[in-house]
């Protein structure tokens, strides 16, 4: 496993995390816990889950595996309120869930951030909240995850009070990193010394349906998910490719794409810059 510097937090960050989104209760708790400690023990340090997982699962999950290793890890999760109250009730019932008693990255939930999302954060209390909880020692760092580019994003980038931010961005959906005009909320952010974690790293499944769908026969044999996930990490503005790990053979994989680093791509290059 390779490690990056998540922005200013100065945390020393895999470049794989989990992504626990796919987590839910029918899933067997033993099979995620091992499968997390065979992550852990293979150098993964990431894990971003959320209240609304699995109903809580997720993070509940996550709290067992981490039972004895808080030190090591790296816990991410999130609120999707944005007021005060229900900011302090989402905290209280994460660090419950988890087992522990701070979180180490606290973000706002969101999609897009309209208007009215922006105005509750940063002019309604939640931005000030959580800043708060920073103070207290219940959150190390802060920041957001985003579905994409939007006003409210640039807002929230340009106040210069938060420390990372969780985006989509892949082979396919490039609207937040333009490798070739050199623009996008991703450049902005890290101009802001913020902390960058992929969603959609591996563009969900997306390009791997579309290449079978058009090609069978000349895909079959085609590793596609090394490919994307190789594209993705050689973006050097990335930090951390969230993946939702399923098995101990996608831990294997996602390392040895991380660990082959003579396979990184001239991003520039390719782009045509």
């Amino acid at each position: 496993m390779q490690y990056r510097t998540l922005g200013k937090t100065g945390l020393n960050v895999s470049e794989i995390g989990y992504g626990g989104g796919r987590v839910r209760p029918e899933h067997d708790e033993i099979s995620l816990v091992n499968m997390l400690h065979h992550a852990m023990d293979s150098g993964l340090n990431y894990f971003d889950t959320a209240p609304d997982y699995g109903g809580g699962y997720s993070e509940t999950i996550i709290g067992k595996a981490i039972a004895g290793r808080r030190k090591s890890c790296i816990v991410a999760t999130k609120t999707e309120a944005y007021d005060p109250d229900g900011i302090a009730i989402d905290v209280e019932g994460s660090l419950q869930r988890l087992g522990t008693d701070y979180i180490d990255v606290l973000q706002f939930h969101g999609g897009w951030f309209y208007a009215e999302d922006t105005e509750r954060i940063l002019n309604g209390g939640g931005l000030a909240a959580y800043l708060k909880l920073k103070q207290e020692g219940k959150v190390r760092f802060i920041g957001f995850s985003a579905d994409g580019p939007s006003g409210g994003i640039e807002q929230f980038i340009a106040t210069g009070e938060f420390d990372m931010m969780q985006i989509h961005y892949n082979l396919m959906y490039q609207s937040t990193c333009d490798a070739f005009g050199r623009r996008g909320i991703i450049p902005d952010a890290v101009a802001q010394e913020m902390g960058i974690v992929l969603m959609r790293s591996t563009t969900s499944n997306a390009f791997q349906n579309l290449m079978k769908h058009c090609f069978p026969n000349e895909m079959a044999d085609v590793d596609v998910d090394s490919f994307l996930l190789n594209y993705s990490l050689s973006n050097p503005m990335v930090n951390v490719a969230l993946m939702s790990l399923q098995r101990i053979d996608d831990v294997d994989w996602t390392n040895a794409v991380s660990d082959n680093v003579d396979a990184r791509l001239d991003l520039q290059a390719i782009h045509g810059r």
